[in-house]
């Protein structure tokens, strides 16, 4: 054999042998760096657990001593008989509860007031968080509070930081002016976080502060958030950790967050504004309903393409077709049937004008909007946390059975509609501990129409 051909030869059996290993290293390479992203896409989140903070019965303010103490702090007449005409219809028990410094007499609107309204609500819920689930502090990995119109300087999370010496490496964040929403905003946030830092435990504190935000002057629509909004506040430990799944009572199934600010008539529905009197206070517009109508179609639309059956999609998207192309004819479009989709249902206790509106837009059956309404009897509008206050109210029912799928819906100004999906990976036995431990027993009760 030549040397010439000798040579070609082994450099053809030396390409054979050399070209499948580049290929094998390469396959190889690229699945591992598909399998890695793919796992990271799949990191758990769990809902270890929650607490929500229950108002001492001395913070109660019964309506007759509300009309009284607004009297005699000389709110005007006409503005007292308008509050109290909203909080005949409210749907509100004698127990709901404001802060001591809008029960006295006079009121105090002090920043160190609504300080001590803070810390008043938040420390003892998550002081009864940790105390229930053996956590400390310093093992908290992430922060996060939210008040919505309640902002100072040292923040929030600043405080919790403090009172409970965590960690100088805790990663801290405080959401404020993000409406009633910002609860599920927190998970969202948490989720996102805890799925970039794995093997951690995060801490939300949601809660409103009223004491900053009271009202005494005589426009309609900014006498409205008196008559709404309560005391109240909810602490959720939420992790990523592989050994806390059995422990976990929830695991996180879904966010859809949807913004409906870019239309001026929705990012004005709720607005922080300075009367002609130069007082401070929140506006609620008239037509509130509407604009959280509009939000709450755009989120379920998209909800309902990752939690609904097949069925219900293909009937609610051939009734949308059906009405396209008979213009002329007014078909409704399908509503789906949401119980297909999930056995609990947690509805922003925003008011029981919107809670009759979603129960009648969504075809919700009376013990669905149950949680929603038995809330707003006994707790009214805690804000942020309302939506934590009825899934204790579910759980202390003992109603929550491993499996269930639970539905968070919340609203907010801006405006915001939000939604949270979980599982329940465990039978709930009923807390006695809990918020709701002392009146569960004499709900559910019958709220009279005054509409």
């Amino acid at each position: 054999m030549e040397p010439n051909s000798l040579y070609f030869s082994l450099q053809i059996f030396i390409e054979l042998i050399i070209s499948p290993l580049h290929y094998f290293a390469l396959v190889l390479v690229a699945s591992i760096v598909i399998l890695y992203f793919a796992c990271r896409r799949k990191v758990p989140i769990y809902l270890v657990d929650f607490s929500c903070y229950c108002p001492h019965g001395s913070y109660r303010l019964p309506l007759a001593m509300y009309e009284e103490h607004s009297l005699l702090a000389n709110m005007d007449p006409d503005a007292v008989a308008f509050q109290c005409k909203i909080l005949a219809k409210s749907g509100y028990s004698e127990q709901t509860a404001l802060p001591q410094s809008l029960a006295q007499i006079p009121r105090i609107k002090t920043l160190a007031s609504a300080i001590d309204e803070v810390e008043t609500v938040i420390y003892p819920a998550i002081t009864c968080l940790f105390q229930k689930n053996n956590i400390k502090p310093k093992s908290i990995d992430i922060l996060i509070t939210n008040s919505s119109v309640f902002c100072p300087s040292p923040s929030l999370s600043d405080m919790v930081v403090n009172k409970f010496r965590m960690r100088s490496n805790i990663m801290s964040f405080h959401l404020s002016g993000m409406g009633c929403s910002a609860g599920i905003i927190s998970v969202s946030l948490a989720k996102d976080l805890l799925r970039v830092h794995r093997n951690s435990l995060a801490l939300i504190v949601s809660t409103e502060t009223l004491t900053h935000n009271w009202y005494n002057g005589k426009v309609p629509s900014m006498l409205l958030s008196n008559c709404l909004f309560r005391m109240g506040g909810a602490a959720i430990l939420m992790s990523s950790r592989v050994q806390d799944k059995h422990k976990s009572k929830y695991k996180l199934q879904h966010i859809v967050r949807t913004t409906t600010g870019q239309d001026n008539q929705s990012h004005g529905c709720v607005y922080q504004v300075v009367d002609p009197e130069n007082k401070e206070g929140v506006s609620i517009s008239k037509n509130i309903v509407n604009v959280a109508g509009d939000a709450m179609k755009k989120n379920v639309a998209s909800l309902g393409l990752l939690v609904l059956p097949l069925r219900e999609q293909f009937l609610y998207a051939f009734s949308i077709i059906l009405r396209k192309l008979w213009t002329t004819r007014k078909s409704s479009i399908y509503t789906p049937n949401f119980n297909l989709a999930f056995e609990h249902f947690c509805i922003h206790s925003g008011g029981k004008a919107i809670i009759k509106a979603i129960e009648r837009n969504l075809r919700l059956r009376k013990q669905d909007v149950e949680p929603a309404t038995m809330t707003l009897h006994r707790f009214g509008n805690t804000s942020t946390s309302s939506i934590w206050y009825q899934l204790c109210y579910i759980e202390a029912k003992g109603r929550m059975n491993c499996g269930d799928r639970v539905w968070q819906l919340a609203f907010g100004s801006g405006f915001k509609c939000n939604s949270a999906v979980w599982k329940c990976l465990c039978d709930v036995k009923p807390d006695t501990a809990s918020a709701w431990s002392d009146t569960i027993h004499s709900y559910p009760v019958e709220v009279p129409d005054t509409s």
